[in-house]
């Protein structure tokens, strides 16, 4: 039920990170488990109703309508299709995609790709619970500000019906709003992890980023908010 950031310098590791909690990499020690059990044991499909990923970087040669590729996400459900068509539209609804769904992929622009992916892998989870982990690299890398806030906002309620988030994120700001716990990495490294107010201290930022840093509190929602000097 919570939203969990990483962040880090570009090269710290995080998509290795990502990669390698989601099964693309094998762990160089220790174990990646997935309800208790080695992610390695779980059969493709069975991993695929409770893991979800959106990688850095998602496209698609083909001109398929948006709602086609939504309607991907449920490929590893046997929900039937009037469940499959709910979840999808109100996938998309939560990804500000639904007025997309009869545009070819290929037309759109890539904040839009960016949304629709999102979409896709929500769909895949649809409507979310305990035991399930959705795993985000970057997704707001590609959107306007106010498709920034609307998307975590969104990453955020589908968490708190239970499910697991993991974020990648590069904008300290955007993390400290949305996200229940953070971890900094540098040279793939843990430096620092635990909520926002711990994590985005002026110290660990600046051994992290080299960036000299004011943190104040955000006026109304008492977040840390990181100011550049």
């Amino acid at each position: 039920g919570q939203v969990f950031g990483v962040l880090g310098p570009n090269g710290a590791g995080k998509s290795t990170l990502l990669a390698t909690l989601s099964g693309e990499l094998r762990p160089s020690r220790g174990q990646v488990l997935l309800q208790g059990r080695l992610l390695g044991d779980w059969a493709d499909v069975e991993r695929a109703r409770c893991l979800a990923v959106l990688p850095q970087s998602s496209t698609l040669s083909f001109a398929f309508r948006v709602a086609d590729v939504v309607a991907m996400g449920r490929l590893p459900h046997r929900t039937g299709r009037g469940a499959d068509a709910a979840f999808v539209a109100a996938a998309m609804a939560a990804a500000d995609a639904r007025h997309l769904a009869t545009r070819s992929y290929l037309e759109l622009s890539g904040g839009e790709r960016q949304r629709v992916h999102l979409a896709r892998v929500l769909a895949q989870l649809w409507p979310g619970e305990t035991g399930q982990v959705l795993m985000l690299d970057e997704p707001t890398s590609m959107l306007d500000p106010a498709h920034q806030h609307s998307i975590l906002k969104a990453v955020r309620a589908f968490a708190a019906q239970g499910a697991a988030a993991l974020v990648i994120l590069h904008d300290l700001n955007l993390a400290a709003r949305y996200c229940d716990r953070l971890l900094l990495l540098k040279d793939g490294r843990p430096i620092v992890a635990g909520p926002p107010d711990e994590v985005l201290q002026a110290e660990p930022l600046r051994a992290v980023f080299g960036l000299d840093v004011l943190v104040q509190r955000h006026p109304e929602l008492g977040h840390p908010l990181i100011i550049a000097r």
